[in-house]
């Protein structure tokens, strides 16, 4: 697995870094309840088995449920082995408002120590914001509290999930957030703009979404009419990928691979197969000019909204 220094923090981590939110929580096509998850013992053998075969960047949050704590358990006596990436919990209410400056210090601050006690750490390599919009990306209290954060030593490094490209940039430019994690798939390239720039200021560029919650896989198929225009979209690049002689997973993927200002590329692993498929993608060549020249983003990026398909039903 190649290793790749993440921006200018000095943290080398594997191409493919290990999503946890699908060990942790119902997610994506498909996963209604816990009963469709793996159980404990499965997903922390998942998770050994990755690092054993040379995956050693895993992302988690606050928010995934069971991930940190199934990550702890895992990783207990391997910590020098891996690179942690978890993220705060949310900031703002159900009103979309932030916190006085000191209970919005002590939010930050008590979820990571929750983090810590889950993954049975006493650092996290990055501490992430998660859904950074631009109102929390520019607050100073909330800059000022992660600054604090990484000067004790709870984490090495700071970041923050990102969703437009406008947060993209608002985070690069800041020069405070050094690991940006952000979407980018076939169907949504939006985000390429930026990574020049995140290139040259040296953060550190780590892409999610890539398998859009398994849409760029099987799972993409039989889908709501609302959503036949993406699945026709889906089977335009499956067909290409099939005559190529590759899936759509590994055509997705691959893409994303190739992008060569990103570090890592998160990949959601709920099961043994998705790994080694995942690593087989690693290995695999650069796309060639017929399937690069395929790779045609969706034509109206906006609709793409995975969580207000989800509250539609249409999934």
């Amino acid at each position: 697995m190649k290793l790749s220094v993440l921006g200018n923090t000095g943290i080398e981590v594997s191409q493919i870094a290990f999503g946890g939110v699908e060990i942790g929580l119902p997610y994506g096509p498909g996963i209604h309840s816990e009963k469709d998850m793996l159980q404990e013992t499965e997903a922390i053998a998942l998770l050994l088995q990755a690092l054993d075969k040379g995956v050693n960047f895993f992302d988690t949050a606050r928010m995934y449920g069971k991930s940190e704590e199934l990550i702890g358990k895992a990783f207990r006596h391997r910590r020098e082995e891996v690179v942690i990436c978890t993220k705060c919990q949310h900031l703002k209410n159900s009103a979309g408002e932030l916190p006085d400056d000191k209970t919005l210090a002590h939010i930050i601050r008590g979820s990571l120590e929750e983090s810590l006690v889950a993954l049975r750490m006493d650092y996290v390599d990055v501490l992430m914001l998660h859904q950074a919009d631009l109102s929390i990306l520019k607050n100073e209290t909330v800059c000022r509290t992660f600054e604090d954060l990484k000067k004790e030593g709870l984490t090495k490094s700071i970041g923050a999930s990102t969703y437009t490209v406008k947060e993209s940039e608002t985070a690069i430019n800041s020069g405070l957030w050094e690991v940006i994690q952000l979407p980018f798939n076939l169907l949504d390239q939006r985000q390429a703009e930026i990574f020049d720039l995140g290139a040259k200021k040296g953060v550190g560029m780590v892409v999610r979404s890539v398998l859009m919650r398994g849409m760029l896989s099987d799972r993409g198929k039989n889908l709501k009419a609302p959503l036949a225009a993406i699945e026709h979209h889906i089977s335009q690049y499956a067909n290409l990928a099939a005559k190529e002689g590759m899936t759509l997973p590994e055509y997705a993927t691959r893409y994303v691979l190739d992008q060569d200002k990103i570090t890592s590329v998160l990949v959601g692993i709920d099961k043994p197969v998705y790994l080694e498929n995942a690593l087989e993608t690693a290995g695999l060549p650069a796309l060639n000019k017929k399937l690069l020249a395929g790779a045609i983003p969706f034509p109206d990026p906006e609709f793409i909204n995975i969580p207000y398909w989800d509250r539609m039903g249409w999934l």
